[in-house]
């Protein structure tokens, strides 16, 4: 017993040891790697006094890799990953924060044609209306991204739009802090959709993506300017025939494939006749659960998904993300 928990202490200090040689050696890396991308920035456009004062205080920050290689949608099962997403405590908050903001709320939804909904869905399940916004520096947490091989040209690009941001007065430096991907506000915009979709809708000079007027409309008019389609479907869950030919099944956020009109998706679908749809819509079909969950069922859970689901995933490149926005979004349109 003694010699276990021995053997145990030692083998824990001995991994403690390593890792924070492990982290000593990737700083100094980090380091040589600041310096290149500061030049790289300057030479984009970037003003030097911005890319200085900005990116001297950056800092490699382990545990943005663990969040990174530890994500729930790569490890939950879907019935989980949307239970805790949609919850009746989700859905009563949400109303809480409707009510308050009805005005404001409505007058978005009548300019945008983007269901109240939809938009309260995306902001419960980003930052719990606004309760976690993170506090991580998002410029240590890009660098450090960038700096990782796994995804380094997405976060080096948006990392180079960030310091635009600031140099161009859109953003004030002062406020940045926000998740562990770098993401900013309310409905957690990366650099690059503040830079194409965020607008200063109460035209006081200032896009302030933690503030209610600015962050709504921004989020509606992305989902406007990407397509979706008001009061257009999302998704049915279904179940599914043995005889489903395997190139119609879907388990990849990043490419939806053959995609067909319902009218021939139907003869696959053992409970088509519970569903109410639009025949001549284009849909798919998905098994979210099938590469994610090991000894997870080939054909069940599964969902057939129309044009307004993808657009989602344009927000968050996850199968199971989308669907408990979806879910979400009915749950407040039976209760508004």
């Amino acid at each position: 017993m003694i010699i276990s928990k021995m053997f145990k202490l030692i083998l824990k200090s001995f991994f403690l040891y390593f890792f924070l040689i492990f982290q000593v050696f990737a700083e100094e890396s980090f380091s040589q790697w600041v310096i290149k991308f500061k030049s790289k920035a300057i030479s984009s456009g970037i003003s030097e006094k911005v890319v200085t004062d900005i990116m001297s205080k950056a800092q490699f920050l382990p545990k943005v890799i663990e969040y990174d290689r530890y994500q729930p949608e790569f490890y939950e099962d879907t019935f989980t990953y949307i239970k805790k997403r949609s919850s009746k405590r989700k859905v009563k908050e949400g109303l809480k924060l409707y009510n308050k903001e009805r005005l404001t709320i409505e007058t978005i939804e009548k300019n945008f044609q983007i269901e109240k909904e939809l938009l309260l869905a995306l902001m419960g399940i980003e930052t719990n209306f606004g309760k976690y916004l993170g506090k991580m520096d998002i410029v240590s947490s890009l660098a450090t991204l960038s700096f990782d091989k796994r995804r380094s040209e997405f976060f080096t690009e948006e990392l180079l739009i960030l310091l635009k941001l600031v140099d161009d007065k859109v953003i004030d430096k002062s406020i940045l802090f926000g998740s562990w991907a770098g993401a900013f506000g309310n409905f957690q915009f990366m650099p690059r959709t503040i830079r194409n979709y965020a607008i200063d809708y109460n035209k006081n000079n200032s896009i302030e993506l933690k503030n209610i007027e600015d962050s709504f409309a921004s989020a509606a008019n992305y989902l406007k300017t990407i397509g979706w389609k008001k009061n257009e479907p999302c998704f049915f869950k279904i179940e599914l025939s043995e005889n489903i030919p395997k190139k119609f099944l879907n388990s990849s956020a990043r490419n939806i494939k053959n995609k067909k009109k319902v009218r021939f998706l139907k003869r696959y679908i053992k409970d088509f006749d519970k569903i109410t749809i639009k025949e001549n819509l284009m849909a798919a079909i998905i098994i979210p659960d099938k590469d994610i969950i090991p000894g997870a069922e080939t054909l069940s859970p599964a969902y057939i998904v129309f044009e307004n689901y993808e657009k989602i995933l344009n927000w968050n490149r996850s199968l199971r993300f989308a669907l408990a926005v979806c879910t979400l979004k009915e749950s407040f349109k039976n209760e508004i």
